[in-house]
């Protein structure tokens, strides 16, 4: 007679054995790796000043999330970690909860510290890619980002808003590398 228990016990065998071990490992990395990647035919910005671009921004517009949805009154603010990484301290308000929310993580540069490359967590040994893709380097009072792909896009400023040419020439230059700018969310800064 047919065994279900002995068939699930030979199947996790073969899925544990030290050659499926490899191939997950590999495996792993890959997806690892390709989180912190950087969309085809985007340039992070170089010359990037970390030290400048440290403080609170305002998220001025953004893809719409699950790790997002609902918040308004959106802020990033980043100060220097003493490993010499990035603190990252995200927060927003819920309506629909009426309470703020807040997570922290941790950022480190991808490459050298005047590419705008950075990999970003807010879960343990998971990271994802924070590519900054257009910045006023002049006075940093804006900054445009990506992710690992153009499902992540940010509008971040050092004010709630933007004057109107500043976002027309941002959101410009997202659409001519792919962004569907139609997408973005506007949010609001209204105090709750």
């Amino acid at each position: 007679m047919f065994n279900t228990l002995n068939t699930y016990e030979g199947i996790f065998r073969r899925l544990f054995s030290q050659h499926s071990k490899k191939w997950f490992s590999v495996t792993m990395l890959f997806t690892l790796v390709g989180c912190t990647s950087i969309p085809d035919g985007i340039k992070p910005v170089e010359g990037f000043e970390l030290d400048r671009y440290l403080g609170q921004w305002y998220e001025v517009a953004r893809y719409d999330h699950s790790f997002e949805e609902g918040l308004s009154n959106v802020t990033a603010t980043y100060a220097m970690r003493g490993d010499g990484g990035v603190k990252v301290i995200n927060r927003g308000y819920s309506q629909e909860e009426a309470k703020w929310d807040e997570a922290e993580g941790k950022a480190y540069f991808v490459s050298t510290a005047d590419t705008a490359h950075l990999k970003v967590s807010f879960f343990g040994p998971f990271y994802a890619s924070y590519v900054v893709m257009a910045l006023d380097k002049e006075d940093y009072q804006y900054a445009m980002i990506t992710g690992p792909d153009r499902d992540y896009l940010w509008i971040l400023a050092r004010e709630k808003t933007l004057p109107q040419e500043t976002i027309d020439a941002l959101l410009a230059q997202a659409t001519q590398n792919g962004f569907d700018t139609s997408k973005l969310i506007w949010v609001s800064h209204d105090t709750p």
